[in-house]
């Protein structure tokens, strides 16, 4: 197992997942505190880097695409300390995110996991119900209803229709986007037979946001929205063919075990890995990573 303990989290890796849990410092931001811990599939990784500085560096993650309703919902938009794939590392602990980085990388080859996009959601999204205050409002979600409560700061006309409940199987999807400059943000709902082009100060489906702390928080309930919706590159209903079921990716723990001993499997394994080098498609960084890994397991 590899973990490193920051005051801007703590990451651990079981060589199926990786376990995110923010930190309790102060200076981690009210988003992270509030999205909890993490659990990343290995299966869900397209890449894990470590970048030095002078006085600290960063370990990041990159998630293969569609894997998380989460950046599904929020497009890359979160600013960099609300990015729940990054983590500081302070100078004298350099070591051990390079190690750290090792195993994820050696794990990748060893499982042969693919970079490329996925058609089903690899992580959950954030549990319901939830609840999150900002801006001109208040978006509540429980998982059959989105509940939408203004407040005095409210533009008039769109807080004369009252309290809005959309029922779950009306949405067809969800926006969230910050405030930028002088440009404010908003989270929107897209309602089926209600499509709107109002701005959102107007929109009774949209809750604006104006660039304060909790911002990001609205972020939550659109991905606990999205995490239920049909994924963007799932085939439509009518495109599924009765009686069978879309093709889902198996996790690494969900895949059928070999049939063979272990540690027969082992053993081709490491004579691929060979083959891998002596062919080129392998670097002797990258050959030595996966060795090591595989010997492990042994």
């Amino acid at each position: 197992m590899a973990e490193i303990i920051q005051k801007d989290g703590t990451w651990a890796f079981d060589g199926d997942a990786l376990r995110l849990t923010p930190g309790r410092d102060k200076n981690v931001s009210l988003f992270r505190k509030t999205l909890g811990e993490l659990t990343v599939p290995l299966g869900a990784l397209a890449g894990v880097s470590f970048e030095h500085g002078k006085k600290s560096g960063r370990l990041r993650l990159r998630l293969r695409d569609g894997a998380d309703p989460l950046l599904q919902a929020t497009g890359g938009k979160l600013a960099e300390p609300d990015d729940p794939y990054q983590l500081t590392v302070d100078s004298d602990r350099f070591g051990v995110a390079e190690y750290f980085v090792d195993e994820v990388r050696g794990a990748l080859l060893l499982d042969q996991v693919p970079t490329d996009p996925v058609d089903a959601y690899l992580l959950p999204g954030p549990s319901v119900p939830l609840s999150a205050s900002a801006g001109d409002g208040t978006a509540s979600f429980d998982g059959e209803h989105i509940r939408l409560e203004w407040n005095w700061k409210t533009e008039d006309a769109k807080a004369a229709a009252g309290t809005r409940s959309l029922a779950f199987t009306d949405i067809t999807g969800v926006e969230w986007h910050p405030a930028a400059g002088l440009e404010n943000g908003y989270l929107r709902f897209t309602v089926r037979g209600a499509e709107t082009k109002a701005p959102p100060k107007y929109d009774p489906n949209s809750v604006e946001l104006w660039g304060f702390k909790k911002d990001p928080l609205m972020a939550l309930v659109a991905a606990a929205v999205q995490a239920r919706l049909p994924h963007p590159t799932a085939p439509p209903v009518d495109d599924v063919r009765p009686g069978v079921s879309p093709k889902k990716e198996l996790l690494p723990a969900q895949r059928p075990a070999p049939a063979e001993d272990d540690h027969d499997a082992l053993l081709r394994r490491l004579r691929e890995l060979g083959e891998l080098r002596r062919s080129g498609v392998l670097t002797d960084e990258e050959f030595t990573l996966a060795k090591q890994a595989v010997l492990k397991r042994m």
